[in-house]
C-alpha cells in the first residue's frame, strides 16, 4: 500500500498551530495571563482613601469594607461546585462578569456618578467585586493540576506567584494610563481581568490523553520561573525608579510597556515545548508503524462491592470508611477531618492577620507620615515579594519534598514565624521599617496559599480538589473579620478620638476621622503577631500527624498509572 503523500508546507504550518493552541503547555501559559489579571485584591491599598474620603467613612467602616472584599476572595465554595459540574469556561466567563459588575459599580459610587450608596451597598460591591478571582483560580489551579499532577508545588507556585505579581503590573498600567488618578485603577480593574479572561476563555480546559510526565518538564517550568523573575525584578527596579525620580508620561508608558512585553514571554517557551511534544509525537507514531507493539492491559483495583457499599450508613462513609491520605476523598470525608480542622485553624491565624495588614497598608503608611506615592510603593513592594513568597514556596518546597522528605506543613510552620516579625516591625516602627514589612508581609502572605493548596490536593487527592482548596481557605475571612474589623479598626478609631480630644476637637467638627503616630497601629499588630505565632505552633500538629505520609513517595500512583512499552531500546509512553 503507498504511503500518503506528504503534506504542502502551509498545510503542516497550519496544523503545528492548531497543535500549539490546542496543548497543555500553551494552556498553562494562558493560565499564566489570566492569574496575572487575578490579583486585583492586593490593589486595595491604593484606593481605599478615596473610599474613605469621599464616602466619609471612619477607619472601621473603611475596614468593614475591607473585610468584605477579603469574604468575598476567600469564599469559593459555589466556584468550587461548580467546577465539580460546569466546564472550565463557565468559570472564566462567570467571573469576568461578576468582576466587571462589582468594580464597576465601585467606581461609579467614589465617583460620585451614582448616588451616595449606603455602607452595606459598598459592602456588597466590593464582596461581588473580590469573589470574582475565585472562579478564575478555581478553573485555572483545577485545570492545569490534573494536566501536571505530579510537579503540583511547582505549579502552584508559578500560577499563584503571578497572581501575587498582578497588584505591582496593575500599578504600572494605571500609572501609565490614568497618572495621578488613584479612582481610575478601579476602572481598570473592572474592564481589564474581565477582557483577559474572555480573550483566552477556550484555552483553560484539561488535556485528554496525557500519558504521563514529559522527561524535560521540570526543565520547562524552571525557564517560566526565570521569566518571572526577569518581570518581578524589572517591575521593582521601575517601582525603586519611580519613587526616586519624577517620571514624565512618556517614561511611565514605556514602563509600562516593557512590562506587558515581558509578561509575554512565557508564550515563545509554550510554543517551543509545543513544537517539540509535536515532533515527538510524530516520532513514536513513525516507531510505532514499524513495529509490533504488544498489548498492555493495565490492572485496575477491583470496585467494592456495590451491593455492600450501599448498606453502609453515612456515618460509616464519612467517620469509618475514610481512604488512606492521598487518596481521593470524598467532600464531607475531607471537611469533618482533622486534618481539615488543623487547616481552618492555620488560615484562621495566618491569612487572617495577612489580611488584616495588606487592607489597612494605606492607612499605617498615612499614620507614620508617609506621602501617598510612598503607600503606593509599599502596595507594589508587597504585590512583588508576594510573587516571590509563592514561588519561592512552590519550587523550593517542592525540591525538598521530593529530594529530603521535608513536609511541606513544616514550611508552612516557618513561613508564619516569619510573618510574626512583618507585624512586630509595624507594631514598633522606625525609619523605612514599613518597607521592611511590607517585603516581609508580602513575602510570608504569598507563600502560604500554594502550601496549603498543595497540601490539600496531597491530603485529600485531586478528584474534589477546587471545591476543598476553596473550603480549606475559609478560615481567612473569619479571622479577617475578627482581627480587622473587630481588633484593628476600633483600635485605630480609639487613638484617632485620642488626637482629637488632645486638641481640644469632637469628632462632629472633622470630616475623616485620621490618626497619627506610632500608637495607632502598636497593639492591635502586636496581637496579630501573636495570632500568627499561634498558627505556626498549630501547624507543627498537623507536622506531626502526617510525618508518615511524607516519608514515603506521595507521587508513586501517578507513576503507576503510566504505562512504558520498550522499542528498540527507546521508551514510548502509552
Amino acid at each position: 500500500m503507498n504511503d500518503p503523500p506528504p503534506l504542502s508546507k502551509p498545510v503542516q504550518t497550519f496544523r503545528s498551530a492548531v497543535h500549539v493552541i490546542h496543548g497543555r503547555w500553551f494552556s498553562l501559559f494562558a493560565s499564566f495571563i489570566i492569574m496575572s489579571a487575578a490579583g486585583a485584591t492586593f490593589l486595595f491599598g491604593i484606593y481605599s482613601k478615596d473610599i474613605k474620603t469621599t464616602l466619609r467613612y471612619d477607619q472601621t467602616t473603611l475596614n468593614l469594607i475591607g473585610f468584605f472584599k477579603d469574604i468575598g476572595s476567600s469564599i469559593g465554595v459555589p466556584a468550587g461546585l461548580l467546577a465539580e459540574v460546569a466546564p472550565t469556561w463557565c468559570l472564566l466567563l462567570i467571573g469576568a462578569a461578576v468582576n466587571f459588575t462589582g468594580y464597576f459599580m465601585i467606581w461609579l459610587a467614589v465617583t460620585r456618578r451614582i448616588p451616595e450608596p449606603r455602607v452595606w451597598h459598598m459592602c456588597a460591591y466590593m464582596c461581588i467585586a473580590a469573589n470574582a478571582q475565585n472562579f478564575e483560580n478555581t478553573g485555572v489551579l483545577v485545570t492545569t493540576l490534573r494536566n501536571f499532577p505530579e510537579n503540583r508545588g511547582v505549579v502552584l507556585g508559578l500560577l499563584k506567584g503571578f497572581t501575587g505579581l498582578s497588584g505591582a503590573i496593575f500599578a504600572q498600567i494605571y500609572a501609565a494610563v490614568y497618572g495621578d488618578d488613584s479612582k481610575g485603577v478601579v476602572l481598570l480593574i473592572a474592564w481589564l481581568p474581565a477582557a483577559v479572561s474572555v480573550v483566552f476563555v477556550y484555552t483553560i480546559r484539561e488535556i485528554k490523553g496525557v500519558k504521563g510526565k514529559e522527561s524535560n518538564e521540570i526543565k520547562v517550568f524552571y525557564q517560566f520561573l526565570y521569566a518571572s523573575i526577569v518581570l518581578a525584578l524589572f517591575i521593582m527596579a521601575m517601582t525603586i525608579a519611580q519613587k526616586m525620580v519624577a517620571f514624565s508620561p512618556a517614561a511611565y508608558a514605556g514602563s509600562c510597556s516593557a512590562v506587558c512585553v515581558l509578561l509575554f514571554a512565557p508564550l515563545f517557551i509554550s510554543i517551543k515545548q509545543e513544537l517539540a511534544v509535536l515532533k515527538e509525537t510524530n516520532c513514536q507514531e513513525a516507531i510505532v508503524k514499524g513495529s509490533e507493539v504488544a498489548t498492555i492491559e493495565v490492572n485496575h483495583d477491583q470496585e467494592p462491592e456495590s451491593e455492600l457499599k450501599s448498606r453502609r450508613s453515612c456515618y460509616e462513609k464519612v467517620f469509618m470508611s475514610k481512604p488512606e491520605r492521598g487518596q481521593d476523598y470524598s467532600i464531607p470525608q475531607a471537611l469533618l477531618s482533622v486534618d481539615m480542622a488543623i487547616l481552618y485553624v492555620v488560615t484562621f491565624c495566618g491569612l487572617g492577620a495577612s489580611f488584616t495588614a495588606v487592607d489597612n497598608l494605606g492607612q499605617i503608611g498615612e499614620s507614620l507620615g508617609y506621602p501617598r506615592k510612598s503607600i503606593s510603593t509599599f502596595v507594589s513592594l508587597l504585590s512583588i515579594w508576594n510573587y516571590f513568597g509563592r514561588i519561592f514556596s512552590g519550587f523550593v518546597s517542592e525540591h525538598l519534598l521530593t529530594k529530603y522528605k521535608f513536609p511541606r506543613p513544616l514550611m508552612l510552620t516557618l513561613v508564619l514565624f516569619l510573618s510574626c516579625i512583618g507585624h512586630i516591625l509595624i507594631a514598633f516602627p522606625f525609619s523605612g521599617s514599613v518597607y521592611i514589612a511590607s517585603i516581609i508581609i508580602g513575602f510570608s502572605f504569598g507563600a502560604q496559599l500554594p502550601l496549603l493548596f498543595a497540601i490539600v490536593s496531597e491530603l485529600f487527592g485531586l478528584k474534589h480538589f477546587g471545591t476543598l482548596f476553596n473550603c480549606a481557605q475559609l478560615g481567612g475571612p473569619v479571622g479577617s473579620y475578627i482581627l480587622n474589623v473587630r481588633v484593628t479598626g476600633p483600635m485605630y478609631d480609639r487613638e484617632a478620638m485620642k488626637v482629637l480630644v488632645r486638641s481640644g476637637l469632637d469628632r462632629s467638627s472633622v470630616k475623616e476621622l485620621v490618626c497619627m503616630g506610632k500608637e495607632c497601629y502598636r497593639w492591635s499588630f502586636m496581637m496579630l503577631g501573636g495570632v500568627c505565632c499561634f498558627g505556626a505552633l498549630a501547624t507543627l500538629v498537623l507536622v506531626a500527624r502526617t510525618r508518615g505520609f511524607y516519608n514515603r513517595d506521595i507521587y508513586s500512583k501517578f507513576q503507576r498509572q503510566r504505562g512504558v512499552v520498550k522499542i528498540d531500546d527507546s521508551q514510548l509512553v502509552l
